[in-house]
């Protein structure tokens, strides 16, 4: 039996599968760990995390699977983007590793645009705009506010590469996770040195760049013997969580964007040409398809947002038969509320945003609330107004004459049908759900089996494997609210903007 494991290093969590060859689940296992946020809109992890959490999760399914060692030919890594690894020359960690969600690199934003000649000199390098997330500036904050560490830099590896230095005791990373450093030539598909000169960074700091499908490496026999596999199972290059889950969604062609709702919300469509937004607003990256790219839009705080809610605010909430499940309560009380929330909206800028407005001082609002306002309503209005940032990518795809004829819905927030509806009437599309429902890990595991020599590339396999099983259609009551309410809450965000920066420097 030929298997194949799929990794993904979450935000929140490590998930594992087992795959065979047919692309049917063997098994499954999560870790969850926590993330530190030493100061607001800082957002840090310790990598010993997500390491313990691959060994945990890698044994328990190939216990599930009942396999032996030799039975798993290859292993595909995903994981959260821009992460920052800082490495010493011992391959010690500096630092607490600065993740995508963290807002601290204002500042180095600034500098990187100065350096490289303006914001349109930059994106004609780089594809895309200086960003706070993105990895670069983390390295920049680095060098201006930590100096000592600086000094012992001898790498700079992403979440998931840092997983494959410790499988292989490779320095690598692969395309469509390197787009997201902001030190990547996305048209060339390499790293890009005018750049790298201009922000005086050592080429030697960052691993070989590989394509998707690509072995990288075989397990150390170290490796091999924490896993319980053997030193022939190959590493392949893996892929970004967006894109990585984007290939579990089948997105290897144009005309499907997958809409996915997880912590962060992102909007992926495939492109065969590199196309970028010359206003920046929506990133350009490689795609985890040899050749291709695509266009991406994220939301920073999406079910984030939600789950924000239900933590701080319903955390005593029980759900049926006494078993703490408010997520079910919470979607059934927000089903019986009409599509609009009766006037209530929430601009879900938790953590700052990403597209279109790449404001890290954007904050959360709730906006139109009345004494006739009860939580169901707030539920609803958080879900709404998830939904509304996500249409402001598509509205931008829209603008670039870029074709979207389905949307395929994914991530933790595809499994409600209330969601998979609302998507549907905001974005006033067709939205379909798939077989395959294990997100990022089965696309790498996908990328596993072919770079194994199971298919000959990832079209062959997603063709192979994933097919639809659910269709939702627009309702045209809802619709022709949403596109009503929609310029609205677009109009929220610029009234809102400069005020935004006011509060921000309040505790200064």
């Amino acid at each position: 039996m030929n298997i194949y494991l799929g990794i993904d290093i979450g935000t929140s969590g490590t998930k594992t599968i087992a795959m065979a060859e047919d692309g049917s689940i063997l098994a499954d296992a999560s870790a969850s760990y926590g993330v530190s946020h030493p100061k607001p809109l800082w957002s840090e992890q310790d990598p010993e995390l997500w390491w313990k959490a691959t060994i945990k999760t890698v044994k328990k399914v190939v216990q599930l699977a009942k396999a032996k060692p030799e039975d798993v030919k290859g292993i595909g890594l995903s994981g959260q983007m821009h992460g920052s690894v800082f490495l010493d020359k011992n391959d010690e960690v500096i630092r607490p590793a600065l993740l995508w969600n963290d807002q601290r690199t204002v500042a180095e934003c600034e500098e990187i645009e100065s350096r490289a000649g303006g914001r349109a000199k930059l994106i004609k390098m780089v594809a895309n705009p200086a960003l706070t997330g993105f990895t670069a500036p983390k390295v920049l904050w680095l060098r201006n506010n930590e100096p000592k560490n600086f000094a012992r830099l001898a790498k700079v590896l992403l979440p998931k590469d840092e997983i494959r230095r410790r499988l292989t005791g490779e320095y690598a990373t692969e395309v469509s996770d390197a787009s997201g450093m902001l030190l990547l030539d996305v048209a060339k598909r390499d790293w890009s040195l005018d750049l790298l000169s201009k922000l005086e960074l050592d080429r030697d700091l960052l691993g070989k760049v590989y394509e998707s499908e690509d072995v990288t490496g075989t397990l150390t026999k170290k490796a091999a013997r924490q896993l319980g596999l053997t030193t022939e199972c190959v590493v392949v290059g893996g892929a970004g969580d967006c894109a990585a889950n984007a290939l579990g969604n089948g997105v290897v062609k144009k005309g499907i964007l997958a809409s996915s709702l997880g912590t962060s919300g992102v909007m992926f469509v495939h492109s065969d040409e590199m196309a970028a937004d010359p206003k920046g607003r929506l990133h350009t990256f490689c795609h985890a398809v040899r050749g291709k790219w695509h266009m991406m839009g994220v939301t920073l705080c999406a079910a984030g947002t939600l789950e924000w809610f239900v933590q701080k605010l319903c955390s005593d909430m029980k759900g049926p038969k006494g078993k703490v499940d408010p997520y079910t309560t919470l979607m059934k009380e927000a089903a019986s509320v009409p599509a609009g929330s009766e006037g209530l909206m929430v601009l879900p800028y938790l953590a700052g945003e990403r597209t279109p407005h790449a404001d890290p001082d954007a904050r959360g609002c709730f906006i139109g609330v009345t004494l006739k306002h009860e939580r169901a309503h707030v539920t609803r209005a958080i879900m709404e107004g998830v939904t509304y940032s996500l249409r402001e990518s598509l509205e931008v795809l829209n603008e670039m004459n870029i074709p979207v004829r389905q949307v395929r819905a994914g991530g933790g927030g595809a499994k409600s049908p209330l969601w998979r509806q609302m998507q549907s009437d905001v974005f006033g599309k067709k939205v379909v759900t798939l077989n395959a429902e294990q997100g990022p890990a089965y696309g790498v595991a996908l990328l596993a089996a072919t770079g194994a020599g199971a298919y000959k590339n990832i079209q062959e396999a997603c063709a192979a494997t994933i097919r639809e099983v659910s269709e939702t259609t627009p309702d045209r009551t809802a619709k022709k609210y949403y596109d009503r309410a929609f310029p609205v809450y677009q109009d929220l965000y610029r009234s809102l903007k400069d005020d935004f920066k006011k509060l921000g420097r309040l505790d200064d």
